[in-house]
């Protein structure tokens, strides 16, 4: 039994890394067409490793060119953090009180929440712009920040890792004179820090790849972000696909970094979910 377990277990094993290779071959295709002169992007059979390498004029006309990708990027970073630090911040506080405070009204007020993911994004589209424009704000990274600051998802996904805190702890917090600030700073955010690190990394991912707020609320060029830049980039290059494929990789780079120094704290987060479920 024992020897067919483990059998078992290394077919499975070896399944889940070649299912992993096959997701991986577009990936690894990019790169290399990054690497590569034009002639050889489409030659077949596949050159994985290029004969002829061509970074350094790749990512020179990338970065140095016509499109100012220091500034997308700059502009990216920056909107990407901003509304990552505000949504993560908004949605924990209200994710505690919706489950650790008391209040007349809490659990309806909790369904209205719910009930905004009925809503599809482009059906607010309007009504957000004209508040933008109300609040002279479009057309700045300010407006394109709250936009993407409040989240009914967060609010949700962190209130189930809230309900996971034992009363006990907030109630001995209680009895030494610690207040609703102390409470939440002090007691439930450190216990659900990994839910909060993983939340926070899914959104500066969709901030970070968001195309159609940028493209609605930002008219100067000065302002844009980095997907807008590559869209422009791939419009003028797009006989070129190795130019192509270094904006993207080049876009890219921030998420894996991201992922990999967070990734420790994803699976905590993961697994706490999944302890508690």
């Amino acid at each position: 039994m024992k020897k067919t377990y483990n059998s078992g277990k290394i077919v499975t094993t070896a399944l889940m890394l070649l299912l992993g290779l096959v997701f991986l071959l577009p990936f690894l295709w990019m790169i290399s067409a990054s690497f590569k002169p034009e002639v050889d992007v489409f030659k077949y059979p596949i050159e994985w490793i290029p004969k002829q390498w061509q970074v350094y004029q790749n990512y020179k006309e990338v970065w140095m060119g016509q499109h100012n990708f220091a500034l997308f990027y700059w502009n990216t970073i920056k909107v990407t953090l901003l509304t990552t630090v505000v949504s993560v911040g908004v949605s924990s506080m209200a994710a505690y009180a919706f489950s650790h405070v008391h209040f007349k009204g809490r659990d309806a007020l909790f369904v209205v929440v719910l009930m905004t993911f009925m809503v599809p994004n482009l059906s607010i589209t309007v009504p957000q712009f004209m508040i933008l424009k109300w609040l002279h704000l479009i057309d700045s990274h300010v407006g394109l920040v709250l936009v993407g600051s409040f989240s009914a998802l967060g609010t949700f996904m962190l209130r189930q890792f809230f309900m996971g805190i034992h009363k006990d702890y907030l109630d001995a917090a209680r009895m030494d004179g610690a207040g609703q600030y102390r409470l939440f700073m002090g007691v439930a955010v450190p216990l659900v820090k990994p839910a909060l690190v993983t939340y926070g990394i899914l959104r500066f991912i969709w901030t970070w790849n968001d195309y159609s707020n940028p493209l609605i609320f930002i008219r100067s060029p000065q302002l844009e972000t980095i997907q807008i830049g590559i869209q422009k980039f791939a419009s003028e290059s797009g006989a070129f696909y190795s130019l192509i494929m270094a904006g993207t990789v080049s876009a890219i780079i921030p998420l894996l970094l991201i992922f990999i120094i967070g990734q420790k704290q994803v699976i905590e987060g993961i697994a706490l979910g999944g302890v508690k479920g």
